[in-house]
């Protein structure tokens, strides 16, 4: 093999073309890609940055005699560097920082969840029919007393009395789950 086997097939950008591309095109391509970038400079900057490595690899747009001008192929890219950009962000997740999950709420377990529920239910059965009607109603199914009382059959009295002796029944059966209720 021989030395000349060995270099590029296309010829490079040389550092001074590329600085003089930034030179007279860096600010409205950066100017096109604060837009694009919802105002992000950061982002906007890199942009600028990759579509001008785009040029250095691609010096035959850069010479092509049929362009004026190449800036609009160098907007073009950029346009095009941006959406890709937007879609690649969409297409993950959002990023969060160490102080968004300090002050993120904690959520209950679900496995913890599922048992609490099935020893509720467990804990309702062993209520008198009565008193389980009145809870069920008021406290699963949203029901004020009036409505309780009109369903039921019963004054508004006997369903908050029946209520009150229902969960006290529950925190017995219950230790534990509610002992501020106590």
């Amino acid at each position: 093999m021989t030395a000349a086997t060995l270099l590029p097939a296309r010829p490079t950008t040389a550092e001074h073309e590329l600085a003089a591309l930034q030179r007279e095109h860096g600010r409205p391509l950066y100017a096109l890609l604060l837009r694009l970038c919802d105002g992000d400079r950061q982002r906007a900057e890199d942009l600028v940055q990759e579509t001008l490595v785009r040029a250095w690899q691609h010096p035959e747009a850069l010479r092509a005699d049929a362009f004026d001008s190449v800036r609009p192929w160098l907007l073009t890219v950029a346009r095009r560097l941006a959406i890709d950009a937007r879609r690649a962000r969409q297409a993950r997740p959002a990023e969060v920082g160490d102080t968004a999950l300090e002050n993120a709420p904690l959520c209950d377990d679900h496995a913890e969840r599922a048992v609490a529920t099935l020893d509720v239910r467990e804990a309702v059965k062993t209520l008198t029919p009565e008193h389980r009607e009145v809870l069920v109603l008021v406290y699963f199914q949203g029901a004020s007393v009036a409505e309780t009382a009109e369903t039921l059959g019963i004054p508004p009295g006997t369903v908050k009395s029946r209520a009150y002796y229902a969960l006290r029944a529950l925190r017995r059966v219950l230790p534990g789950y509610a002992p501020d209720l106590g």
